[in-house]
């Protein structure tokens, strides 16, 4: 078989489904994609919080690349965690900041595009994404930030855009038969739009062009900017989450506030509750749940370096805590450790390794030597002509005590 390029210019999402059957997938029926996100967070208060897979599986995985997002939907994540922040040429990727020094190889690669730049009133010295086309951060390859973290994947996985963000969560979503929502948070959006590369009409175009632009979609849009979220509000039906780390946020009258252009708080730990032993946990959920808020509690990290003294080293003791406070959702670094506090039985995949592929006008030559391209199958496709963008695989889809 011969693939012409008006075949891949034609491509659209739906035809992932015949790629991955080729590829021994077996995705679920579309109807499982569009139930009523229940399992994924309907938006309303549960006994059960969903689980929020902070920049993918972050505790194991170099963050925000598509490796980490699919280790953790395989360890139980209900949502995955894309930061963005924009290229040169007004794409989304996914990256914690725009500066990119710690978490790429992008200081050996071009280290006379180093600089200041001024972010939100602070100034910062490194490399910034706004100063690199879509082309030229795809040379780069992502790394891990914190010390303490295993560095075995360093080097090896390049930083996705928000749209193959968003195709690995309907993939992943089909093939395990619920969506797995996605979680964007826009980061400095006053500062993109500033040098006239905004972030939320990208971000709406993806989300719609998908069909997510539903008020019950799979989907949370972020942010701690107040004006970024109320300039979004009548330009959307996504849920919207304020996140904040300052007391003053969420008081009462304050939460009542965020009530009228937001449907939920993120909230840092700390505030919902103090670190030390025995302090007594606030009223922050309560008083969120009076003003019709869902409070989502951010972060949980199993590192000793992160954990509340109060836990007494037992990541799982912070779950049990925040879950009786009657949290909404978790946000955790390492989604497996949620999903065992939880209760929650994940089953290893037995199914090959490939999640789905985007095909556009990248050569075989310009693949052949990804480490992805040993799959037979895929080594098969390209030789009879196909031409692909990336062909993604998550880590090996496993039970969390291996994949670790």
């Amino acid at each position: 078989m011969r693939f012409s390029r008006r075949t891949f210019d034609d491509f659209t999402i739906r035809h992932l489904m015949v790629w991955g059957a080729m590829l021994g997938l077996h995705p679920a029926p579309v109807t499982a994609q569009r139930t009523a996100a229940t399992s994924a967070g309907s938006g309303q208060s549960s006994t059960t919080p969903i689980i929020i897979a902070h920049r993918g599986a972050s505790a194991y995985r170099p963050e925000h690349t598509l490796e980490a997002y699919a280790l953790a939907v395989a360890m139980g994540a209900d949502f995955i965690e894309p930061d963005l922040v924009s290229t040169r040429d007004g794409v989304l990727v996914a990256r914690h900041e725009n500066e990119i020094g710690g978490t790429t190889d992008v200081a050996e690669k071009f280290p006379s595009r180093k600089r200041q730049a001024l972010i939100d009133g602070d100034t910062v010295t490194g490399w910034f994404t706004e100063d690199f086309t879509l082309a030229e951060l795809r040379t780069l390859r992502a790394r891990e930030r914190l010390p303490f973290r295993s560095h075995a994947h360093d080097g090896r996985y390049v930083i996705p855009t928000f749209t193959e963000v968003l195709a690995l969560a309907d993939s992943l979503g089909r093939r395990r038969g619920r969506p797995v929502g996605v979680y964007p948070e826009t980061k400095h959006p006053s500062h993109f739009r500033s040098i006239g590369l905004p972030l939320e009409e990208p971000l709406l175009t993806a989300l719609r062009a998908r069909g997510l632009d539903q008020r019950d979609a799979p989907v949370f849009i972020q942010s701690f900017e107040e004006g970024n979220l109320r300039a979004l509000r009548p330009q959307t039906r996504v849920r919207l989450i304020r996140l904040t780390d300052r007391a003053a946020d969420i008081t009462p009258d304050a939460l009542r506030t965020i009530a009228t252009y937001a449907d939920g708080v993120g909230v840092s730990t700390r505030l919902l509750v103090p670190p030390a032993p025995g302090a007594a946990p606030t009223t922050v959920v309560r008083d969120a749940h009076t003003a019709r808020l869902l409070v989502h509690a951010w972060t949980l990290r199993p590192e000793p370096q992160f954990l509340a003294p109060r836990y007494q080293g037992s990541p799982e003791a912070e779950v049990r805590e925040l879950v009786a406070l009657g949290v909404d959702g978790l946000f955790s670094d390492a989604p497996d450790i949620l999903a065992r506090a939880l209760a929650r039985r994940i089953r290893p995949d037995p199914r090959p390794n490939i999640v789905f592929l985007l095909l556009d006008d990248v050569r075989y030559d310009d693949l052949v030597d990804h480490p992805f391209a040993e799959l037979p199958n895929l080594r098969r496709l390209m030789a009879e002509g196909a031409s692909f963008r990336r062909a993604f695989t998550s880590a090996p889809l496993c039970s969390p005590s291996r994949a670790v």
